[in-house]
């Protein structure tokens, strides 16, 4: 994994680009922390990337729901547990 620094990409756009294209992605740091990941793609497959790359979040996303779920006991919800949270919340809504 490359990690570059956020002045790299601000001061010296070309040698950030010479880096990806070597080696195909990097992490950008700001103050020392992984902030964005870069990659380089072909311009013919831009929307494709970004489906994938996007489908990937919604899948960590859904991970991390569950994760949450386990920590909180949810797990063990009964199917009219969740149909008695359901009609509160809609109540509560009106």
């Amino acid at each position: 994994m490359t990690f570059v620094p956020y002045r790299v990409l601000r001061n010296t756009p070309g040698e950030l680009r010479k880096k990806l294209k070597e080696a195909g992605h990097l992490v950008v740091t700001g103050d020392g922390e992984p902030f964005a990941v870069m990659l380089s793609v072909e311009p013919g497959e831009v929307e494709q990337v970004l489906e994938t790359i996007l489908r990937l979040r919604a899948q960590q996303a859904v991970r991390r729901m569950r994760e949450s779920a386990q920590e909180r006991g949810l797990e063990r919800l009964s199917e009219a547990d969740i149909e008695a949270e359901i009609r509160a919340v809609r109540k509560a809504r009106k």
